[in-house]
């Protein structure tokens, strides 16, 4: 049986939606309001596909 470090393993489950670039706490990236739903989290009726219903997406920053 193999052990993993407490911090991996929530790393590990993570779920990244489809417009983040890293995972949340990544060196380098901050969230960002998510250009599909300007933040609302919804686009219409429905949850946004990009930001998964949060309205924020995790992107890199300083132009790395």
């Amino acid at each position: 049986m193999t052990s993993t470090p407490k911090d991996q393993a929530g790393s590990d489950r993570t779920k990244l939606n489809p417009g983040d670039q890293a995972k949340p706490g990544t060196a380098g990236t901050g969230e960002n309001v998510c250009p599909e739903c300007k933040g609302s989290g919804r686009i219409g009726a429905a949850a946004c596909q990009t930001c998964g219903g949060t309205g924020t997406i995790i992107e890199g920053i300083g132009g790395a």
